[in-house]
Order: structure tokens, then C-alpha cells, then sequence
């Protein structure tokens, strides 16, 4: 597996395009690609990792993604995500920008870790210290590379969550549990592991 980190000097993607996900009511933001400088060099991109649209959460929660993670061939990485959702009548609403990423190529699963930049959360479940700004939030995913078969993503963890504190410890850590545990199936939209 490879594991990327990003430096402190390298400058956070910001979502810079607004792309509209069928069937939600208002449109997540895209985050971009591109390098630290702003240049979109690809010839300094050595994986990627991409998504948007919705996946089901429990069978029961419709939550709305978005995210972008480049890793360059100095091993920095950046990039940016966003998940959303209704929970008990309010808005569930956490942006992030990555500072890790670690990749299988050849499962094509992804362990992404970041850190909380805006949360617009009603639910006090998301209001709490460890879900605000500033603070380490990751996930992690599934590109199935088939059409028939969806792909999967979890829900952002927080720090503490599974006793890990950190970002850096969660890719490092790079847990995927069997059967594909605690992943829920992408409905709609996808995600592109490209290593």
C-alpha cells in the first residue's frame, strides 16, 4: 500500500467547482485538482482519488459526498470533502480538506484523513469539539471498478472514534474490516481510485 502525507506549506484545495448530483435538492461543491501552486501539472500527480453523489447509511440515511485527493510524486498530498445529510430534522453539514491518503491499488480501496474546515451542523450530535474546525475527521472507500456493483464509503470518523486520534494514525493504521464492514453502498454518483 502507499501511504502520502501532506507537508504544512502545502495549500489546501478549495471547492472551486459546483457540480449537480441528481436527485438532491441543492448541490454539493466539487473540490478541484490540481498542484500546491495552483498549477494543474499532471505529469506531478501520481493518484487521485474522486468522487460525488449519495450513499445510503444504514440502509436508512441518504447522505451527499463529495471529495478530491491528489497525491503528487513528492508524496504531499491535498485535497478536500464534503458530506451532508439530514438527521432527525437537521442539517448534518462537515467540510474538509485531506492531509493524508493512503491507497491499495490493487483492491482499490482508499483511507483518507483531513481535517475538519467549516462545519454548518444543526444536529447536536455535530456540534460537539471534535466534529469543528481544526479538528482530524477521515473515511475511507471502495472503487469497485463495476458498473453492477456499487461503490462503498463510511461515514466520517472523529477523533477518539475506534481509539484512533489522528489522521495520520487512521492511514497509517489503513483498517478494512471483512465483508466490507461499516461501508455503505454509493446510490448514486461514484468514486474513481485511479493509483
Amino acid at each position: 500500500m502507499k501511504r502520502h502525507r501532506s507537508l504544512p506549506c502545502v495549500a489546501t484545495l478549495f471547492f472551486a467547482t459546483t457540480v449537480a448530483i441528481l436527485g438532491c435538492q441543492s448541490p454539493l461543491d466539487s473540490p478541484s485538482g490540481g498542484t500546491a501552486d495552483g498549477s494543474t501539472n499532471p505529469e506531478k500527480v501520481v493518484a487521485r482519488v474522486t468522487g460525488g453523489g449519495h450513499y445510503l447509511f444504514a440502509g436508512v440515511f441518504d447522505i451527499q459526498f463529495a471529495m478530491s485527493a491528489i497525491v503528487r510524486d513528492d508524496g504531499t498530498v491535498s485535497g478536500s470533502f464534503h458530506e451532508q445529510l439530514t438527521l432527525e430534522g437537521q442539517l448534518v453539514d462537515i467540510h474538509g480538506t485531506v492531509t493524508c491518503v493512503t491507497i491499495d491499488p490493487v483492491t482499490r480501496r482508499a483511507w483518507i484523513g483531513g481535517v475538519v474546515t467549516e462545519n454548518n451542523s444543526e444536529h447536536p450530535d455535530f456540534t460537539v469539539d471534535i466534529t469543528q474546525p481544526g479538528r482530524d475527521v477521515w473515511f475511507r472507500l471502495l472503487d469497485t471498478n463495476d458498473s453492477n456493483v456499487p461503490d462503498r464509503l463510511t461515514f466520517l470518523g472523529f477523533e477518539g472514534g475506534g481509539g484512533i486520534i489522528t489522521s495520520e494514525e487512521y492511514c497509517e493504521a489503513a483498517i478494512w474490516p471483512d465483508d466490507n464492514a461499516r461501508t455503505h453502498p454509493v446510490t448514486q454518483g461514484g468514486i474513481k481510485v485511479t493509483p
